[in-house]
């Protein structure tokens, strides 16, 4: 006789699968996308940063949600080339504009990113420098 338990264990299970996807997902950005390693030190020291600077909550929402934009980008593009190298083995102009676009919105979330980091860490780095 099955128990409702069973039913619990299958649903624990299976987001425990969904979790080992993603960061499987991660781990292979991180090691095929050589640009993610500056968005990781960059993740990191932003992080740093904000903490020292004891910046507020919002300031701090910001960031995150500035980071993560970021990250996202770089995991959509990275999913968007494989799909592309999957459906066209050979090089195709419509292919290099699919990848030339995806590439395109990381570089404006990263420079996005830059900007939103300036403003809000820039006045209180400067004051605490200067201070």
């Amino acid at each position: 006789m099955k128990s409702v338990l069973d039913g619990g264990q299958k649903e624990l299970r299976s987001r425990a699968r969904s979790f080992r996807y993603a960061f499987q997902g991660w781990a292979y950005v991180l090691r095929t996308q050589h640009n993610t390693w500056i968005h990781a030190l960059a993740s990191v020291s932003v992080l740093a940063l904000a903490f020292w600077l004891r910046l507020s909550r919002g300031d701090w929402a910001i960031l995150l949600l500035t980071i993560m934009a970021v990250w996202v980008a770089e995991f959509f593009n990275t999913a968007l080339e494989a799909v592309v190298d999957m459906a066209m083995p050979r090089p195709h102009p419509l292919a290099k504009i699919a990848k030339d676009v995806a590439a395109a919105a990381v570089l404006v979330a990263a420079v996005g990113a830059v900007l939103i980091g300036l403003l809000i860490l820039g006045p209180p780095l400067w004051s605490r420098l200067l201070g």
